[in-house]
């Protein structure tokens, strides 16, 4: 796929070239993102971080990626803040918006609204969610993620059992995608009816030749399972409160559930942030791979900036020592040869 001057709204986009591409290069960003190297490509870029919702991870790691290769940011956070609230139409706030940085990064509580203002804007625009619909970078850093701690085993055939809020959450539905772009994974969707699911996306998994299963048994899927993508309840997009009070706490993952039933070399996944639902007496087990999974944000991040802005080939170049990390010898040894 071609990433210079592109929007990137869905993983739709995505083809299997496309994300070795994005991989390699978010691998070689490990120095900077480590301090051990420093980078000045995007100095004189601007991005404009737009978050109508609620974010901290993604915005947060969006600036930071962009400040780590020299360029500044430029933020606005909720509604109330901005000139929607004072009846602004999204196509002219990103009329505007586009004179005033060369990358747009958005998160929205209206699905579609990404693809949206990807119309309107002259600059590349980056979803970084819109409502309950996709949340691209959370899947292309949640599959890198799991190539990593498979630790060359790959993605081909793998098992996933993902758990939770099927219904309501925009992280599963797209990673399902990007994994449907890999041969013979099985996926096992855990989770109460009233949150399973939904039917168009099971049958698309199907009809491409996956087997998909729908599940409540939760101690036979952890069995099964070679990853396990554990999601929150998404409170802000349920309406009914019965719904809320039969759910709540219907599926718990603790250090006891998988001692007693995953398999040892399994990868925990979950995308943040959580509740209740995940205890932290999980976190010092060495295969709990959520927290290097936010810590992968960066770098998948990092890449897909310097993709879209036509800056990859140059990025080499770029690099200096940190001050503090030993000098060149240490950056050259620490740096990858570019593919």
């Amino acid at each position: 796929m071609e990433f210079e001057n592109r929007s990137i709204v869905s993983v739709n986009q995505f083809d299997l070239a496309g994300l070795d591409t994005l991989f390699d290069l978010a691998r070689r960003m490990k120095p900077v993102a480590a301090r051990k190297a420093r980078s000045k490509i995007l100095d004189g870029y601007i991005l404009g971080n737009l978050f109508f919702e609620p974010s901290t991870r993604t915005r947060m790691s969006f600036a930071s990626a962009f400040m780590r290769l020299g360029g500044q940011v430029n933020s606005t956070t909720g509604t109330v803040n901005s000139s929607l609230a004072k009846g602004e139409t999204l196509a002219d706030t990103i009329t505007m918006i586009q004179s005033y940085c060369d990358v747009i990064v958005m998160r929205h509580h209206q699905l579609g609204a990404a693809r949206d203002a990807a119309a309107y804007s002259s600059v590349p625009v980056i979803n970084a969610g819109d409502g309950s619909g996709e949340h691209p970078t959370q899947a292309l850093q949640d599959l890198f993620t799991i190539i990593e701690e498979r630790q060359g085993r790959g993605v081909n055939g793998v098992t996933i059992a993902l758990v939770g809020d099927l219904k309501f959450g925009r992280c599963v539905p797209s990673l399902v995608i990007l994994l449907c772009l890999h041969a013979g994974v099985r996926f096992l969707f855990v989770a109460p009816p009233e949150l399973q699911i939904p039917d168009p996306i099971l049958r698309s998994v199907r009809d491409q030749g996956f087997e998909a299963i729908r599940t409540s048994d939760l101690d036979s899927a952890l069995k099964e399972a070679d990853v396990v993508y554990w999601t929150r309840i998404q409170d802000e997009r349920i309406d009914d409160r019965n719904v809320l009070a039969a759910v709540r706490g219907k599926y718990v993952l603790t250090r006891a559930k998988v001692e007693s039933c995953c398999r040892k070399d399994v990868v925990i996944l979950h995308p943040l942030p959580r509740i209740d639902e995940l205890h932290t007496d999980v976190d010092s087990l060495p295969n709990a791979a959520y927290f290097r999974q936010a810590a992968n944000s960066i770098l998948i991040r990092m890449a897909l900036l310097l993709l879209v802005l036509g800056k990859e080939a140059d990025f080499d170049k770029s690099l200096s020592p940190a001050p503090d990390q030993g000098g060149a010898a240490e950056l050259s040894a620490a740096t990858p040869p570019a593919p």
